[in-house]
């Protein structure tokens, strides 16, 4: 909101308060402004002229030499070029000396003939051309007739002005109006207010509105309020000079009176307002309903608007002729031929008015004002005040008696106030009568409730106080924030710190990022389709329906994260970013029920996704694909540093949409025993075709029995100063033997002696026995007081051999 200093002292003295010192007290009390611009952009010596005639210059076809009468005792010789400069106009004249943005004007000779001045156009004079009317926007600025001679310019176009740009936050809506404003520098100046009176201004000499115009609503709901004014025999003109430089200094181009006149009322009273032309209202009436279908108006600028039912509009007696408080219809609109007029004053429903103006991609001032909610009780005022402006400047008869709709004054809030909360919340020690006086300063009414409490009455302007709370707000603004006492926390703090689950959630995203993986964010929302692909988590549990869904697409609650990170695998495929690490930690959503009755169950997940190639093609480097152990790796680096390496199995398995032979099932080994945290493994080929996927593989795990089975603390270990024995064995199993059963025995068998186990190959087929596989493990052995010998070795290590006999059938190759 642009608040032009000149207009406000209408209302509020503002002697000895710069505009600088009163934007800095402004924002000290809560509203911030933005910037203070002066209108004068460095002019001086600059008045009013009256061109008694115009020739042609002797020597140059382009220019004319004008008499001008400036008011300064003699008659002035200006040369001037422009098309539209003629004898009998008032313009702006530059004497010799005066001062211009980046120019100062002196004698000169223009071929041979002696020019004493400028003549100037609006641009020129540092104003912005694009808010002139547009017969003014080219040339010289013509100025009214009724302009005084010799009169400073900076008078005439009220360029001795400072505009303070409120940046206002959406409850102080009320400060979108130039009274707002002034109702806020009266409580912080502490001066008195002094408002304009539109009962007393207005005089209706016409015959009956009601005889007129007739007015009705169909949905109170949307529409509170709706109000008319009939004024006949209008004169449609350009308006006065002063209400053009307010609109101007405000950012609004200014059209005609009548419609100047609604837009500075709106500006002044923060209440939009719109202006039919009466004749072309069809059947004497205007109703507020919503559109049909299908139905069609065109806007005032221009555009032919396919309207939606939910949308609110005004409708005469056979079509809809304006969108309610966003903007008026073509076939209505006020014109230079129009002789009677109806006026509107309105209270529309701001979610109304938001969605219609959002959906059609409409914004205006209008609706930035109802969006906002604006004062109900201001709607018959500024219809008042309009109509007395329109008698006043555009010679219209207003007819007798407001026409409306609806329900008239809305209700004051009364609020109560202890003064104890309000020192207590504050840290001050303000008295009974300070308060009082800030609220006095507010004009906010208030008087005593009981001991200590204040019972504060609100006015209808100010929708953003609704508690006490709002008004322990006022007052510390008011009193100065500067002012209240700096005090030191009392009572017991507690140190800010995360959970358990936050802390290793932090840790694992920070270790697979050091890995080299990305982490995204999916959707929550999927398709229902996409919660059926892996069900392995659902585990026969339900997704969770959304009630109203944005689309299809996006209807139910993800079951799982992998249809996410596979459709941002393809959207990055597709953009040749074919190399891809991501992972995702989030959450899942299952339900057993149908209709929900209760709330659905949230776990924790963790999603990995591998594709492409592990290290990109170099000169003496090949292209390395990424495959199944390169998953299992990242998995393992997981759980290394969570300590549960020797809690981990993993089994192969096939779960639906994986290949059936490149995938296993994660489980841990926990005291209640196995638990299932999820699957991993490559995808099934049909379903990387059908995606348009290379080999791409992905895990899935919950996160909630990993959180509880970690360990608490990091644990080390000293480095070994003992020399560890390895021994490698191979043994012959059936092929459907997992070596990670294997493992599993030696691990158990093995005692405290031995340090570490791995597989080193696995190879079938050849002179292997069918259905037959060799298993070559290795195995070391180390002792940690002292340097371990054969016999301690052998004895442990004849006891592994044996339980692998024993439970597997294992048979030792030589």
């Amino acid at each position: 909101m642009k608040v032009s200093t000149s207009w406000l002292s209408d209302y509020i003295s503002l002697e000895g308060v710069a505009a600088e010192e009163l934007a800095d007290k402004i924002t000290s009390a809560g509203i911030e402004i933005d910037s203070v611009e002066r209108r004068n952009k460095g002019l001086s010596g600059i008045v009013v002229g009256y061109v008694k005639s115009k020739e042609k210059h002797p020597d140059a076809d382009k220019l004319n030499v004008c008499i001008v009468d400036a008011g300064q005792g003699e008659e002035l010789q200006i040369v001037c070029g422009a098309k539209n400069v003629a004898a009998g106009q008032k313009v702006p004249v530059a004497l010799v000396g005066a001062k211009l943005p980046g120019l100062e004007i002196k004698k000169a000779k223009l071929r041979g003939v002696l020019s004493q001045g400028m003549i100037c156009s609006a641009k020129e004079l540092g104003l912005n051309d694009k808010l002139l009317p547009k017969e003014l926007q080219e040339g010289i600025l013509v100025l009214p007739e009724n302009t005084e001679i010799g009169q400073s310019i900076l008078e005439v176009l009220g360029l001795n002005d400072a505009v303070l740009d409120f940046d206002l936050t959406p409850n102080r809506s009320d400060c979108l109006s130039m009274i707002g404003a002034a109702y806020e520098v009266s409580a912080i100046l502490g001066r008195e207010l002094e408002l304009p009176n539109p009962a007393a201004d207005i005089v209706e000499t016409g015959g009956s509105a009601k005889g007129s115009i007739s007015v009705k609503i169909e949905n109170e709901e949307y529409c509170k309020h709706y109000a008319v004014r009939y004024i006949a025999g209008v004169k449609p003109a350009p308006s006065p000079l002063w209400i053009q430089n307010r609109l101007m200094a405000a950012g609004i181009r200014p059209i005609s009176n009548i419609v100047d006149i609604t837009n500075y009322v709106m500006l002044e009273y923060g209440q939009p307002l719109h202006a039919f032309d009466g004749n072309k209202v069809e059947g004497s009436t205007l109703g507020v309903r919503f559109a049909r279908e299908g139905e069609l108006l065109t806007t005032l600028d221009g555009q032919e608007r396919k309207l939606e039912p939910q949308m609110l509009v005004i409708a005469d007696g056979a079509k809809a002729v304006a969108l309610a408080g966003v903007m008026g219809g073509l076939d209505t609109e006020v014109t230079g031929e129009t002789v009677n007029i109806v006026l509107e004053s309105a209270k529309f429903d701001g979610g109304t008015v938001r969605k219609t103006s959002r959906q059609l991609g409409l914004r205006s001032e209008a609706s930035l004002r109802f969006e906002k909610e604006v004062d109900p009780n201001s709607v018959i005022p500024a219809l008042n005040r309009a109509a007395a402006l329109i008698a006043k400047y555009a010679g219209g008869t207003v007819y007798e008696g407001v026409v409306e709709a609806g329900s008239g004054a809305a209700k004051e809030k009364v609020l109560t106030l202890s003064l104890e909360k309000l020192n207590r919340y504050l840290g001050t020690d303000l008295s009974l009568l300070e308060v009082k006086t800030l609220f006095s300063r507010l004009h906010f009414k208030c008087g005593d409730a009981a001991q200590g409490l204040i019972e504060v009455q609100v006015p209808t302007r100010r929708g953003d106080i609704s508690y006490d709370v709002d008004l322990i707000e006022e007052v510390a603004r008011l009193y100065g924030y500067d002012n209240i006492p700096t005090t030191l926390i009392e009572g017991v703090t507690t140190p800010g710190a995360l959970t358990r689950q936050q802390a290793l959630r932090r840790e694992l995203r920070r270790l697979l990022a050091h890995g080299g993986y990305q982490e995204v964010m999916g959707y929550s929302f999927i398709q229902p389709e996409q919660s059926k692909l892996f069900p392995a988590l659902a585990d026969g549990k339900l997704a969770v329906k959304l009630a109203m869904p944005m689309s299809e697409e996006r209807s139910v609650l993800r079951t799982t994260l992998i249809p996410q990170l596979l459709d941002i695998a393809r959207y990055n495929t597709n953009r040749r970013q074919s190399d891809l690490a991501l992972f995702e930690v989030g959450n899942v959503f299952f339900t057993e029920e149908e209709q929900l009755t209760r709330q659905p169950r949230e776990l924790p997940v963790l999603g990995l996704l591998l594709s492409g190639s592990r290290a990109s093609k170099q000169w003496n480097v090949a292209e390395q694909p990424v495959d199944f152990f390169d998953l299992k790796g990242a998995l393992e680096t997981v759980f290394a540093y969570l300590g549960l390496t020797d809690s981990i199995v993993y089994e192969g398995d096939a779960p639906e949409n994986y290949h059936p032979g490149r995938s296993a099932s994660v489980y841990l080994l926990a005291e209640e025993g196995r638990v299932k945290l999820g699957t991993m493994g490559q995808l099934h080929p049909e379903l990387q075709r059908d995606l348009d996927l290379e080999d791409t593989y992905v895990a899935e795990l919950l996160l909630e029995p990993l959180y509880n089975a970690a360990r608490s603390s990091l644990q080390y270990t000293e480095l070994q100063r003992f020399p560890g024995m390895e021994r490698d064995i191979a043994v012959v199993v059936d092929s459907a033997v997992p070596a990670g059963h294997l493992l599993a025995s030696i691990r158990e068998n093995g005692g405290t002696l031995l340090q570490n186990v791995q597989v080193f190959d696995v190879y079938t087929g050849g002179k292997m026995e069918s259905g037959k596989k060799s298993v070559a493990i290795s195995l070391l052995y180390r002792h940690t007081d002292h340097t371990l010998t054969d016999e301690e070795v052998v004895e442990v290590h004849d006891k592994v051999v044996s339980a692998l006999q024993q439970t597997f059938g294992a048979e030792l190759r030589k």
